[in-house]
């Protein structure tokens, strides 16, 4: 890093420098020895701070700030209080209401840029819609394999809030272990239900048991990747009577694969690396579901899988109600799945969260969501 200045000079980098001032809560006082502390040791290998983001409870007192700055040869300005907030979202206003954009501008040079003002309005309109919700709440049952470890899904769960925002809801996500699942009646007291991606065996069954409950039950459901495929293999169990219907991946034997192993894959041993991955264009057909939650017949999505659905079950699926409403490579492989009769209840090869962002919620989850809240 100390070498990027030297090399590019004052004017084409910045070192903004992340530090902690801890607050005594008997009396308040804001320390500033451990900032004091850690530019010493950044400066000790050379690097001078530009800017310093001061991790606090409450905002920084501007003494506290006066301090900082003389002890640590950074400008009072440059010393931002990154206090603590109802969401992240407000952070950049924060900072913007500090200056940091003048500084960045006049550091590098840049005096007479455009002013971004206009800009942060919407941001703030963005950043409103995403908290004070609280009283319109949208309850989602994620059900899946990695529950114990909510950030498996974090981009499911940012996904979920974005569409809620959208529709000034706030959304209100219980994880739900698929492996230890056994009364199923309970998933009756949401709204909706989501299962994300997954591998392999482990906690399947109580996936395919919730797609299935939910089908039933006419809950609003969208299974992702795995949660898509397990949900063709229920439809298969108990609306066709398929016998032993399962995954290829689950159980090898199965003497109906709905799900079977891609045709490119069927020869590969070393698994490293060969997954579907990427983005791919999908075709959308027309009149159906999926059609109208994208508006579109094309669209472009994120993959990451090794199966797929095993195209000779297609017609008795379509013929009992369960429609394959979008496919790829020239339909070869089917993308999206969806129950018209049903209030909701759509499946998606591809991973739909990846594509969706603050104030543009991703269309399968902005759809889900408006089903999910609708009583």
């Amino acid at each position: 890093l100390r070498q990027m200045r030297v090399e590019d000079g004052p004017q084409g980098i910045i070192f903004v420098h992340v530090t902690l001032a801890p607050s005594l809560d008997v009396v308040g006082e804001q320390k500033t020895k451990p900032t004091q502390h850690s530019v010493q040791e950044l400066r000790r290998i050379g690097i001078q701070p530009d800017f310093l983001a001061v991790r606090c409870t409450l905002p920084l007192k501007e003494k506290t700030k006066k301090k900082i700055g003389m002890f640590t040869n950074v400008t009072t300005k440059d010393v931002l209080s990154c206090h603590d907030a109802k969401s992240i979202f407000e952070v950049p206003q924060m900072l913007y209401d500090q200056g940091i954009m003048d500084s960045i501008f006049t550091k590098l040079g840049k005096v007479g840029m455009v002013n971004a003002s206009a800009n942060w309005d919407k941001w703030n309109k963005i950043t409103e819609s995403m908290i004070n919700h609280e009283d319109q709440k949208v309850k989602i049952a994620m059900v899946g394999k990695y529950v114990t470890l909510a950030d498996s899904y974090v981009s499911v769960n940012h996904a979920l809030k974005h569409a809620g925002a959208e529709i000034g809801k706030s959304i209100d996500i219980d994880w739900i272990d698929s492996e230890s699942i056994t009364d199923y009646s309970t998933l009756s007291n949401y709204d909706g239900i989501l299962v994300p991606g997954g591998f392999g065996t482990r906690g399947s069954e109580g996936i395919i048991q919730t797609a299935n409950y939910a089908r039933e039950k006419n809950i609003p459901y969208l299974g992702i990747c795995f949660g898509f495929q397990l949900a063709a293999i229920a439809f298969g169990r108990n609306v066709l009577n398929l016998e032993d219907a399962n995954s290829a991946e689950i159980k090898d034997d199965t003497k109906n694969p709905i799900v079977d192993l891609l045709p490119e894959q069927k020869n590969v041993s070393d698994m490293g690396g060969s997954l579907r991955l990427g983005a791919n264009e999908i075709s959308i057909k027309e009149n159906t579901n999926a059609q109208k939650i994208y508006n579109t017949t094309t669209i472009n999505k994120r993959h990451r899988h090794r199966y797929e659905i095993n195209k000779k079950y297609i017609p008795e699926f379509e013929k009992n109600g369960l429609i394959f409403s979008a496919e790829s490579d020239g339909g070869k492989r089917m993308e999206m799945l969806e129950i018209p009769s049903h209030k909701f209840y759509l499946g998606v090869q591809f991973h739909p969260e990846f594509n969706s962002k603050p104030g543009f919620p991703e269309e399968s989850f902005a759809a889900f969501i408006k089903a999910a809240s609708e009583k």
